[in-house]
């Protein structure tokens, strides 16, 4: 039996494919995250613990939300969302990201002009109580390189934001494949 993709599907999946090669082709040399160890697949403070709770990480600061989409092909960038955000305090800065389970993390920007899109590496990305940072498709993300194989979508993975303070904020991202369910096939 064939299988029939609608055109607008298939121009989608091709523009997100097109998308993720574009930033690994001038992707800069490795330094925004270390090499990684594997991954946890499970939150190791416990199942109902909320790792943003974490009496370690900065003060005010909490990352909601965080989800690793896989690369669809072997050996391509997967990507990284989430929003970082504070309830009190002075406007912070997010300076790098490491993954647990990826060689390298890099944030980099979207945008689009004059029906142009277009991604760079960004250094740093700021907010404030007012205004938090929301990387997702079509703006901020983190492109993730190298990604190991032992990160499956359904487990979880640690991730460290780091803030140009020193400080820092560790939670747990949830892995998905590339179609955006937890468990491979389930598209």
């Amino acid at each position: 039996m064939r299988s029939v993709i609608p055109v607008a599907l298939a121009a989608a999946l091709a523009t997100s494919l097109f998308a993720l090669a574009g930033c690994s082709s001038n992707a800069p040399a490795p330094e925004a995250s270390a090499s990684a160890s594997t991954s946890a697949a499970a939150n190791p403070l416990g199942p109902d613990a909320n790792p943003a709770d974490n009496p370690d990480n900065a003060p005010h600061v909490s990352v909601v939300e965080p989800v690793i989409k896989l690369p669809a092909a072997p050996g391509s960038p997967g990507v990284l969302y989430f929003t970082i955000q504070q309830d009190a305090g002075k406007p912070n800065t997010l300076a790098a990201v490491h993954v647990d389970g990826v060689g390298r993390a890099e944030m980099h920007e979207s945008k689009t002009e004059n029906g142009v899109t277009s991604m760079d590496s960004v250094s740093s990305v700021e907010f404030s109580q007012d205004k938090p940072a929301e990387f997702k498709p079509g703006g901020y993300h983190v492109m993730l390189f190298d990604v190991e194989k032992s990160l499956k979508p359904g487990t979880q993975t640690e991730v460290t934001f780091t803030l140009a303070n020193g400080d820092k904020v560790s939670t747990f991202a949830q892995i998905e494949d590339a179609g955006g369910s937890g468990m491979m096939g389930n598209m």
